[in-house]
């Protein structure tokens, strides 16, 4: 079974931690190679353009893919949005030049004259564009959007930004937001059908219980007998406690998962209470 992931840009490193942490390691670390074996003899990775992963899962050259919503779109593509990712967030932006003083789409069709916007989303652009009724002319580009204005290229951007400091750096200000994005796992549309289906599964199975097990920690803690009943109702947990008799003294081990923000509030709760000898070890992946 293939997996897509980009060969570049700001999705490939967190894709390939990703496959990592799920156990599927990458067998080469040679930049040119394209395809690329893995610790799973039954799954390799394909490396190719983020922006050519919906077409390439669209036409089953590969049977998942890891690409930005915003490439999904841009494509119009038939793929399946299997699994959202922690990683790749960011919008895509209509942004002008600081000079001109607008602060919103509204306000261009007042300068008078036909906006050149540079851009690499075409399709979403165009959709946007022909919506808001924005006088404007798309200039489709393949990188460097943000320099355009400035090179006189082009009078405006529709870009995509994480922080907006590098539109900032070029003078530009963002007036409108055209739409949100992230990483997601996709997949062909048939793919429950295909042969290697069970494969696939299995792929996201790890991939949900690396994501459910980020930001959680595990506690073990010993509590005397007298006071179990006390930390027992201080303790979040997915199901409920795990308690273990211990093998001497008058005492329990009791097990639990917390989300990580709300560890230090629990930790203390549960100190109240009367726990004690309490451990926090990392969770690897949770599989539901």
């Amino acid at each position: 079974m293939r997996i897509a992931i980009p060969n570049k840009g700001r999705l490939q490193q967190p894709a390939i931690e990703l496959l990592n942490a799920t156990g599927i390691k990458l067998l080469s670390t040679d930049e040119r190679a394209l395809i690329v074996q893995t610790s799973w003899s039954d799954v390799e990775v394909v490396m190719v353009r983020p922006e050519d992963i919906p077409y390439l899962v669209e036409s089953g050259g590969a049977l998942l893919g890891v690409t930005g919503y915003d490439y999904v779109v841009e494509s119009g593509a038939e793929v399946e949005l299997v699994q959202p990712l922690d990683f790749g967030k960011a919008s895509i932006v209509f942004a002008v030049p600081r000079s001109w003083g607008i602060a919103s789409v509204e306000e261009l069709n007042k300068i008078g004259r036909e906006v050149r916007v540079a851009t690499k989303y075409y399709n979403i652009a165009s959709n946007y564009i022909r919506q808001r009724c924005v006088r404007a002319r798309i200039i489709k580009v393949s990188g460097a959007t943000e320099v355009m204005p400035y090179l006189g290229a082009a009078d405006a951007v529709i870009d995509v930004i994480s922080t907006g400091t590098t539109l900032r750096i070029h003078g530009l200000e963002p007036i409108d937001t055209i739409m949100e994005t992230r990483a997601y796992v996709i997949a062909k549309k048939d793919w429950r059908k295909d042969a290697e289906a069970d494969i696939a599964r299995l792929v996201l199975t790890m991939i949900r219980g690396v994501i459910e097990g980020k930001n959680k920690k595990m506690l073990f803690m010993n509590v005397p007998e007298e006071s179990l009943h006390q930390v027992l109702r201080v303790l979040p947990a997915m199901l409920a406690p795990a308690v273990t008799k211990l093998s001497t003294g008058n005492a329990w081990e009791v097990l639990t998962v917390v989300n990580e923000e709300e560890l230090p509030k629990v930790i203390a709760k549960a100190l109240e209470a009367g726990a004690r000898d309490i451990v926090v070890v990392d969770i690897e992946k949770v599989i539901k």
